[in-house]
């Protein structure tokens, strides 16, 4: 069960949101909705647990109970770790609003063979969508293409590039730089980019719980390199905020980005906030 900091107002203004091109809210951790003008509404990678306390231990409030969520067409998981592929806070989503999951075969592993979201939050089969590399969905007014991300520490995952009238957003997921990159910036005109950041810190090990040296996410010059690859037109930073040892400042990479073609601008935002793809 999720309990709500913030109670209904995130999911609520989602709803009554009537955006002029794209809407995207930031949701902490990676997690993000999407609205478009015509009232389609995707959710990517939402999470909503608290971690693993003491080894992951959240910094930021839950912003909303999934079970608030009344309007959502699609949920897509960028590969199968628990901050991206989560039960508690995915499933009720697709049970209340009928939405279809989109994920690597090794996400729809874990919501379906693993944690039973059919049997345990009502999902229905149907809703199990596995995508890979190369795919293209539609889900309302969006065309979602499906491309390659370098995480290391995942089994498969897979970034999304989400095109619509107004403009193109692209999530990579906990993707660091890769040498496709180049290629995908060459073919896509991405507005917004979103990329996940932090710094290294120690972290206690899995099974021994001894702090060890960890590094999840992309530090300073590796996000800029993969935004730069990428051609963004605006960089923004996630997932800084999210576990104890491993936050950052997200406005360090002013510095980072200054002498760089791309991104030409850095839109650093916090937890609940909104910003614009509006093709101006």
């Amino acid at each position: 069960m999720v309990h709500s900091d913030w109670g209904d107002w995130l999911p609520t203004a989602v709803a009554d949101a009537d955006p002029d091109g794209v809407a995207v809210w930031y949701l902490g951790c990676n997690g993000f909705v999407l609205k478009g003008s015509e009232g389609t509404t995707l959710f990517v990678d939402p999470y909503l647990g608290t971690g693993d306390p003491p080894r992951t231990v959240r910094m930021i409030p839950v912003p909303f109970d999934p079970r608030d969520v009344t309007e959502a067409d699609a949920v897509f998981a960028t590969h199968e770790h628990t901050d991206h592929v989560h039960g508690p806070s995915q499933a009720p989503i697709l049970a209340e609003t009928g939405a279809t999951l989109y994920a690597p075969d090794d996400s729809v592993t874990v919501a379906r063979d693993e944690e039973e979201w059919h049997d345990r939050y009502a999902v229905q089969q149907d809703q199990y969508q596995t995508v890979a590399e190369g795919d293209t969905v539609e889900v309302g007014e969006f065309t979602v293409h499906v491309e390659v991300a370098n995480d290391p520490d995942a089994t498969h995952p897979v970034s999304y590039v989400f095109e619509h009238d107004a403009g193109t957003v692209f999530h990579g997921g906990d993707t660091k730089p890769s040498d496709d990159f180049a290629a995908l910036g060459e073919r896509y005109d991405v507005d917004l980019g979103i990329l996940a950041f932090g710094t290294v810190g120690r972290i206690p090990d899995k099974q021994t719980r001894e702090p060890k040296r960890t590094r999840w996410y992309n530090d300073e010059n590796q996000i800029i390199e993969a935004a730069s690859d990428l051609q963004f037109d605006r960089l923004l930073p996630s997932h800084w905020d999210m576990w104890k040892g491993l936050t950052a400042d997200p406005t360090a990479l002013h510095h980072h980005a200054r002498s760089f073609d791309y991104p030409e601008r850095l839109d650093v935002v916090e937890i609940g906030d909104r910003v614009n793809v509006t093709g101006d």
